[in-house]
């Protein structure tokens, strides 16, 4: 069954449009409504431009910025809502000015195309949603600097290769992400600085003939400038592909850190308590508090990355100008966002008020030679040629395991004596847990001062988020 071409922008070259199957497979309204605003505010840019240069009568101008306007506040407070059997949101938006005023409304596609305009509603979308996930990092790096300050002199272990290493903070490791996060708040400020260019005026692929001003229309939207050329503005999508792999980044790190989370607050390691609020139980064993907040965040990274695979495959192979496979570039990016934006402030939420375990943290400290390294660092500092320092280290350790002793402090000084003449009784006080970390005060370091200048270095950096 076919059907008369009603209410679709390319209604004149063709006399049929497809079955309703094949028009709802190749229709976008059910993501695309989602820039139902966006494509509001382009429109009335544009029609306000229409009437300054004269293209179409002023009457008409005024008349379409009061019709979009309406339409803004009925979509803002629902009176609005969007129709699903349209097309795509430009045809329901240009649907309801028609419906309204006629030729008016029919002249407020004048000098653009669907390429340019959807390409500047795309554009005005990341930019709002791109802003918020920023915030959003904002936020959960001031909450991981907040938790960061108040234990910047709580000892735990260190970890490499998921086997105890040196003495740390918990100060330490939660700067650490911070740090982390404070790029992927770089990233996006950088993706967001890049699509800051208006397609508008564009047209499909060549521009126009009509005397349109595409700076005034930029300024109007809030963009720096209006893009360089034609063709580029409707074929690119590289502020899609960076603010997707911005996603994935920044999915990629939480990720990491619930997995931190996720041992934590295991039995066996008992550093957290997430709370009763960010944890649930089981369906069959009464006794479970499982961390499944922090295993979803976990979890959602793979459709994170998927999503950026996947438009880097929509892109590979597109001839450079517009093409109908740029409509899939919308509902992974959509989904990328929503995910991290989601993620941060549930990420945000249990560490916010998560209850950490001092004394497990601090006994973690205890056994493993996690002072090892600092035993040859002493060496160096006698004198010792570092690889022989090591090695020097590494037989001492040796032999307090042969005794079943747990730390190297545990050994008498003639036990360590024999090693090396070098060591001293003053070894004793430089290698407990917190002497070692104290010791590295070092830019980057673990120690409570450093950890403390850290902070406030990236408590700086986010004020600029």
């Amino acid at each position: 069954m076919t059907e008369k071409n009603a209410g679709v922008l390319w209604a004149g070259r063709l006399e049929e449009k497809p079955e309703r199957s094949a028009f709802s497979f190749q229709s976008s309204i059910g993501f695309d409504k989602r820039m139902a605003l966006e494509d509001v505010r382009g429109s009335r840019a544009h029609a306000a431009m229409l009437g300054k240069q004269g293209v179409i009568a002023a009457e008409d101008a005024a008349a379409l910025d009061e019709a979009l306007g309406k339409i803004a506040q009925g979509l803002q407070t629902g009176e609005v809502t969007v129709d699903e059997g349209a097309e795509d949101v430009h045809s329901f938006v240009e649907g309801l000015l028609t419906e309204a005023l006629g030729d008016a409304g029919r002249s407020v596609h004048a000098g653009r195309s669907r390429n340019d305009q959807v390409a500047t509603d795309f554009r005005l979308y990341c930019k709002r949603v791109g802003d918020a996930v920023r915030a959003a990092l904002k936020d959960t790096i001031n909450v991981l600097l907040d938790r960061a300050g108040e234990h910047a002199e709580t000892l735990m272990a260190g970890f490499t290769h998921l086997q105890r290493a040196q003495p740390v903070t918990l100060g330490h490791q939660l700067t650490a992400w911070a740090a982390a996060l404070s790029r992927d708040a770089g990233r996006f400020s950088d993706a967001l600085a890049r699509m800051d260019e208006c397609p508008l005026g564009s047209g499909a692929l060549a521009g126009t003939t009509l005397p349109l001003d595409r700076e005034a229309v930029a300024r109007d939207l809030g963009f720096a400038r209006p893009a360089l050329n034609a063709m580029d503005a409707v074929a690119d999508r590289d502020f899609a592909l960076e603010l997707a792999a911005a996603c994935a980044v920044t999915q990629t790190h939480l990720s990491r850190f619930c997995e931190d989370v996720c041992l934590w607050a295991s039995e066996e390691w008992a550093f957290v308590d997430l709370g009763e609020k960010w944890s649930t139980g089981s369906s069959i064993m009464p006794q479970k508090k499982n961390p499944d907040f922090a295993e979803l965040v976990r979890g959602k990274t793979g459709r994170v990355n998927g999503n950026l695979i996947a438009l880097l495959t929509v892109m590979k192979g597109l001839p450079y100008a517009y093409n109908k496979d740029l409509q899939e570039d919308k509902e992974a990016l959509f989904d990328s966002l929503d995910t991290v934006l989601a993620n941060l402030r549930v990420f945000s939420g249990f560490m916010g008020n998560a209850v950490f375990n001092k004394v497990k943290m601090e006994a973690s400290c205890a056994g493993g030679f996690l002072e090892a390294t600092d035993v040859a660092e002493y060496l160096v500092k006698k004198g010792m040629p570092f690889r022989k320092a090591h090695e020097c280290a590494a037989h001492i350790v040796r032999d307090c395991i042969d005794k079943g002793l747990k730390r190297i402090g545990e050994a008498g000084l003639a036990d360590l004596q024999k090693h090396s003449p070098l060591i001293e009784a003053d070894i004793f006080a430089k290698i407990t847990p917190r002497a070692c970390v104290e010791a590295r005060n070092l830019p980057g370091g673990p120690a409570p001062d450093e950890v403390r200048r850290q902070i406030a270095v990236l408590r700086d950096a986010a004020r600029d988020i």
